[in-house]
């Protein structure tokens, strides 16, 4: 039995969790709502504030699938309860980020401004201090388009190993080159 898949998923008590048709899943909370549509083998029950998944078969296919779908559809409920944040950092002499309304306006080293727009979904603010490195705060109810969004910035100039220049995720270590040797 897959360890993940077996153990049960509680919500807190602002979240609604309805199963339509079998296999869509939408889940209300206090900072939205969220849809995702699930394989139609696997069930879905509700019990006392309680979501379990159970899949039909021993199948390799229903196994990954059993493990899948729960971590999603809990990833769901941590969304609309919680939310999720990711920041990213741009280290770099002249490295700047600005932001008016949805649109990301970073400096990160090329002859033109990198412009990005935003979907509603997420959030986009941008810290600036003296003596510290600009901050993209990037907050959203979606785990999912989050990541993928961060991923997308980030590989507007991914940290290079020599200098350690370019735009990293909070707290990412970048393993760092040593540089050419000197000549004879």
């Amino acid at each position: 039995m897959s360890r993940i898949g077996k153990s049960p998923i509680e919500f807190p008590s602002g979240v609604t969790i309805d199963v339509n048709g079998g296999n869509v899943v939408k889940v209300k909370g206090p900072k939205g709502e969220l849809t995702q549509q699930i394989d139609p083998d696997l069930k879905v029950k509700i019990e006392d504030g309680v979501l379990t998944l159970e899949r039909p078969t021993e199948q390799k296919r229903h196994r990954a699938m059993h493990g899948l779908y729960r971590s999603l559809i809990n990833n769901m409920v941590e969304g609309v309860t919680n939310g999720f944040v990711k920041e990213l950092e741009l280290v770099g002499v002249g490295y700047r980020a600005a932001n008016t309304g949805q649109l990301l306006e970073l400096t990160v080293g090329y002859s033109h401004p990198v412009m990005f727009g935003l979907p509603d979904e997420v959030k986009v603010e941008t810290r600036m201090e003296k003596g510290k490195n600009p901050v993209v705060r990037l907050e959203s109810i979606d785990k999912q388009l989050l990541g993928q969004i961060a991923a997308k910035i980030r590989s507007f100039r991914k940290p290079e190993p020599y200098k350690g220049k370019g735009i990293r995720y909070m707290g990412e270590e970048v393993r760092r080159k040593a540089g050419k040797a000197a000549g004879k």
